[in-house]
């Protein structure tokens, strides 16, 4: 299939003109990113969005390479010296790596296998009459007698048809229209079915709802696909599909015998039944298990990804002083001050849980607040969070600071603490101070401190180290990589980390930007980009427009304007009779430019619009408004809890199943997808996000299991 079919095919697929899959898969062919063919190439592309952008890639690649696979193929049956021209044209229009996979079995080399032996002995001559259903003026032992031969170890005439059938047998199952077939059929009626091993059975365990488990394959939800394999994996749990067998054996039979008169009809029958059992059920078994688990993968990373982008975009606090606090009984609570760019201050540890020493901690807390004038205190959510935040408050209150204390998830921290990121910020700081200055940092700007940390030590997935790592960390560094350009990055201040996601830069030309800052000052203008070694034209045309420079003599550069729009904007300007400082800003002035008289080839309606928009707010940050909860001061542990308490949450992750829920009792609460809404709920994702405020009520406590039930109050 040439290049052209398979964008034919992409356009009916996903349902989009064929010019806006051509055009795209030539601008990621030419090494454009999918964040950048989103924003500003969206006359080439029809405008269509980053999610069909990266679904035209992945089928762009699935055909790729199929149509390397078939080349494999046709070579190796072509030197089998067995490709006929209508074989090699079924091949050819093939469109599915299962159906491609069921044509070439036949041709696979096999291990040696009951059949092979059979044909060394002779017998696939016997196989060819028996499968012929002719000879009627012949009995069964006229038939098989010349097949008898010992010296090829055939003594009897039961190995002669034993072994004929065991030759049929495989020739049903190398069939590509059964298989085909019986794999349609597993995959549409197989019954997935779950039970404990027998040493499990009078226990315990967290998988004790799938020790008599059975449900339709096709509809079994991702969570409890991946938390079956992980029992059968933890050796609690055996697992199967379960079929009609009779219905398959009889299929396959009404498709062999075409005579049911013939001489061979109970030994063509016997051959269908073991076809069935020993060589087609336990492949294709294997086969819809690893597509169902395929399946059940992907939509866990949709989960995490899609958690993920929520958590990433959070509401930033903004350019804050912020004192982080991160709690412990014995070791303290660790107390940082950043500026209001993020820049660490001073540290000093407290004991407000000791009485002996609750007073000192006070002094050091009011002490901070008043010399740094803190605008915000961040508290990390782990062991003595409810206390320290209670502690906060009550000194808050006392003193009538005009500020807020915000309980902030530290998941992660400890991770980028210790990490080569937080060596390198910090050389000189102990793990447990870069502790406290990335909880306080994430509550200033979550996006820039969590693309430190490995996402899947955040905390937001669903069975995470079940799933495909490759495909999960390329989705995961698809997700940052979107939210990073969607924000965009101001280059003067942005960490290594956080450059290397924007559009086109990478780890390598990340290192020289921060390189070229240390050594040649801060940026005057998106132009000395290009004076960064390895940072060439490519790589400029497809992060230039992501980056901002505040505080510059250029205003267009702290804009989301692509500096190749940049005489664009100035022939609006001069069309006026403004400067371009004057025409920024005034929405009343843009309002009245028609973008008509400025299309040309390069600059179609959809990104002249983007241009004015991005005038009426340069540089705007995308991301909702700050707001923080509050949680309750007499709830503080699980047993403070009660059936029928009606509290305030945030949600901390979102599952198939249902989201939990932080609700200040050091354990996250659980509302079950049926308790979501009072209508019934698909995804839950359509009605909670990581990082939303929810009110709910308490269902269920069972302490010792570490449970909480919770209600969604609407």
């Amino acid at each position: 299939m040439d290049n052209e079919s398979i964008i034919e095919h992409i356009s009916i697929e996903l349902n989009q003109k064929i010019f806006s899959v051509k055009n795209t898969v030539e601008l990621l062919d030419a090494g454009s990113t999918i964040p950048f063919i989103s924003r500003y190439r969206k006359e080439k592309t029809g405008g269509v969005n980053e999610i069909v952008i990266r679904s035209i890639s992945e089928r762009w690649d699935y055909y790729k390479e199929l149509e390397k696979r078939k080349e494999t193929i046709l070579k190796t049956i072509a030197e089998q010296e067995k490709l006929t021209p209508q074989l090699q044209q079924q091949i050819v229009a093939c469109l599915d790596k299962n159906k491609l996979e069921d044509i070439y079995l036949p041709y696979k080399p096999k291990k040696r296998t009951r059949a092979m032996i059979a044909k060394e002995k002779g017998l696939t001559p016997l196989a060819e009459i028996m499968l012929k259903q002719d000879g009627q003026n012949q009995t069964k032992e006229q038939v098989v007698s010349p097949y008898i031969n010992p010296e090829k170890q055939v003594p009897t005439y039961e190995d002669a048809v034993k072994g004929a059938v065991d030759i049929i047998a495989e020739k049903i199952a190398d069939d590509s229209f059964i298989r085909g077939w019986v794999r349609k059929q597993v995959w549409e009626k197989g019954l997935l079915q779950s039970n404990a091993k027998k040493q499990w059975m009078e226990k315990e365990s967290k998988f004790q709802n799938y020790y008599n488990f059975s449900e339709l394959l096709k509809k079994a939800p991702s969570h409890r696909v991946l938390a079956i394999r992980r029992g059968a994996q933890e050796g609690v749990l055996n697992w199967k599909i379960e079929i009609e067998k009779d219905m398959f054996v009889d299929f396959i039979k009404g498709r062999v015998i075409k005579n049911p008169k013939c001489l061979f009809v109970d030994e063509l029958g016997s051959a269908a039944a073991d076809s069935f059992q020993r060589l087609v059920f336990l492949q294709v078994e294997r086969e819809v298990l690893v597509l169902k688990l395929e399946e059940a993968e992907k939509e866990a990373i949709n989960v995490f990804t899609d958690n993920l982008h929520k958590l990433l975009l959070a509401a930033p606090a903004g350019n804050k002083v912020i004192m982080g606090i991160d709690p412990g009984f014995r070791t303290g609570c660790k107390v940082v001050v950043i500026d209001a760019n993020g820049d660490f201050k001073e540290f000093t540890a407290i004991y407000p849980h000791e009485k002996n020493r609750k007073t000192q901690a006070e002094e050091v807390i009011r002490g901070f607040i008043k010399k740094y004038q803190v605008e915000l205190i961040a508290i990390g959510n782990g062991t003595a969070s409810k206390e320290s935040d209670i502690f906060i408050r009550k000194l808050i209150k006392e003193h009538k600071f005009k500020l807020n204390s915000v309980v902030v998830s530290e998941a992660g921290a400890s991770v980028y603490s210790a990490s080569e990121a937080a060596a390198r910020e910090f050389p000189d700081a102990d793990v447990t101070v870069r502790g406290a200055i990335s909880i306080a940092r994430r509550l200033q700007d979550p996006l820039a401190e969590l693309v430190k940390i490995d996402p899947k030590s955040i905390g937001v997935g669903q069975y995470q180290h079940d799933v495909n790592q490759y495909a999960l960390k390329k989705a995961l560094d698809q997700t940052v990589e979107s939210c990073v350009n969607y924000v965009g990055v101001e280059l003067n201040r942005a960490s290594y980390e956080l450059l290397s996601f924007v559009s086109g830069i990478g780890p390598s030309v990340a290192k020289n930007i921060i390189k070229f800052r240390r050594e040649q000052g801060a940026f005057k203008n998106r132009k000395e980009l290009l004076k960064v070694e390895k940072l060439g034209a490519k790589v400029f045309e497809q992060s230039a427009g992501f980056l901002r420079i505040g505080e510059n003599a250029y205003p267009l550069d702290n804009s989301a304007i692509h500096p190749e729009a940049y005489p664009v904007v100035e022939k609006m300007a001069r069309d006026y009779n403004v400067s371009l400082k004057e025409i920024i800003g005034d929405e009343k002035l843009i309002d009245t430019i028609d973008i008509t008289k400025y299309v040309t080839e390069d600059f179609g309606i959809p990104t002249l619009e983007d241009i004015l928009e991005e005038l009426k707010k340069p540089g705007r940050d995308p991301r909702k408004e700050f707001k923080s909860i509050v949680f309750s001061d007499s709830i503080n542990t699980m047993e403070d809890l009660f059936v029928g308490l009606t509290l305030e949450g945030v949600v901390t992750n979102v599952t198939n199943f249902g989201a939990f829920v932080d609700i200040g009792v050091h354990q996250d609460g659980l509302i079950h997808i049926s308790q979501l809404s009072d209508r019934f709920v698909r995804n839950p994702q359509e009605i909670v996000s990581v990082g939303d405020e929810v009110k709910v009520e308490v269902l269920k406590i069972e302490i010792l299991l570490k449970r909480i039930a919770l209600k969604r109050i609407t």
